[in-house]
């Protein structure tokens, strides 16, 4: 593979550099940088800025209001967006639903949602893993029963990140439980406000109450928002999670973190009189993610590569996510490594809004341990990477 650009692609890899440097507000950087998370007002006002200047959506098809970029150019933008720590627009509804809804859905049901979506006027969350169905998802018992013109859900959704925040669900639910248990589910779209839904908030380990339950008691839905045919909706489960898991890897972001772990390492003393990143051992380590982390992205170039010629990600999305989620992992054990035991203070205020204290991102102490806490969850969710190493043993192997 030629990992060269060309005249044309460093253009434009100048451009989104200026772009970012210009337009990514001051205020939202300092806080990245900080380790401080975003409101949900200041990621949408940065994904509205994305959308004014044509760039919310670089994955979607131009008629849809996408970019119509390049694989390599997709590639650049990614790796800038993540190099300066400029949040990507939130995925559930830009990478995971939409597809769905392009693929599967009707024309009224494009025209309804994917405005919205592009230019974030509507927050998504993502209604699948129940109590008892993780990992085995075509187990969930979330029921849609068929009244006339609307099905009536019960059940629960678990893990629900940000639906606090959120205007809509995408839900797989069971509507036949007389088949095969994969024939039996369909995909439905809820309105978040309809009587009947209750969330209850789920405390992480770092503190954070990021994800949440999510109760449906007789909640009445129009079959309208059924999208594609009853009882197919793990075929469009399926093409939603391959989105998820290539979406995973992220790559850029990786890089900007094996950066910031450099930085610390260099400032880290040994105990011996010089420091953490000139120590044979550490320098391994370090040396093994980087190398890991550069394979990683010719494997994520390749897939963004099928993905420019109309092509869903494959079996390799499992890849990438595998491999993506545990370099993360690595560095967040380096990184505990480092601190030591400066990594045993609990900054609670970090989860109030408008918290302006001491920082506490990637590169510093105090929340060390909680992010590693944090991203466990990295090699479990969009499919454990369990599920994801049997799925490359049939599809890639033919085990």
């Amino acid at each position: 593979m030629n990992a060269d650009f060309t005249a044309e692609e460093l253009a434009f890899q100048e451009e989104v550099r200026t772009f970012l440097q210009q337009e990514f507000p001051q205020e939202f950087k300092a806080k990245v940088d900080a380790g401080i998370r975003l409101t949900k007002e200041e990621t949408v006002r940065w994904q509205k800025i994305l959308y004014k200047k044509g760039w919310a959506a670089p994955n979607w098809p131009a008629e849809y209001g996408g970019t119509g970029w390049t694989a390599t150019q997709k590639y650049i933008f990614a790796t800038e967006m993540g190099l300066i720590g400029a949040p990507e627009p939130v995925a559930f509804g830009m990478k995971m639903v939409a597809p769905v809804i392009m693929t599967y859905g009707t024309e009224e049901q494009k025209q309804r949602f994917l405005p919205d979506i592009l230019e974030s006027n509507v927050w998504w969350c993502q209604g699948y893993s129940e109590p008892n169905s993780g990992s085995d998802l075509a187990s969930l018992k979330t029921t849609a029963v068929r009244d006339g013109d609307e099905y009536v859900v019960n059940g629960s959704k678990t893990w629900n990140t940000y639906g606090q925040y959120a205007d809509w669900i995408f839900c797989l639910v069971r509507t036949d439980s007389t088949v095969k248990k994969q024939e039996g589910i369909s995909f439905l779209l809820i309105d978040m406000k309809s009587p009947g839904i209750s969330l209850k908030p789920i405390v992480l380990l770092d503190g954070h109450a990021e994800v949440n339950e999510v109760f449906f008691d007789d909640v009445r839905v129009p079959a309208e928002n059924l999208i594609g045919e009853e009882n197919k909706g793990w075929t469009y489960a399926k093409l939603l999670l391959t989105h998820e898991r290539t979406n995973i890897a992220g790559v850029p972001r990786s890089k900007r973190r094996l950066e910031a772990l450099k930085r610390t390492a260099a400032n880290t003393d040994d105990g011996f009189g010089g420091n953490m990143a000139n120590n044979a051992i550490f320098a391994r380590k370090l040396a093994d993610v980087e190398i890991q982390l550069q394979a990683l992205e010719y494997a994520e170039l390749r897939t963004l590569a099928a993905l420019s010629v109309g092509k869903a990600p494959g079996p390799e999305s499992s890849i990438l996510k595998i491999v993506g989620t545990e370099l993360a992992q690595q560095m967040d054990e380096m990184f505990v490594e480092l601190a030591g035991y400066h990594c045993l203070p609990f900054v609670p205020e970090q989860f109030e809004d408008g918290f302006q204290g001491e920082p506490i991102g990637p590169g510093t102490t105090a929340a060390t341990a909680l992010n590693y806490f944090n991203m466990r969850k990295l090699s479990i969710f969009g499919g454990s990477n369990e599920i994801q190493r049997n799925i490359i043993c049939k599809a890639v192997l033919g085990l």
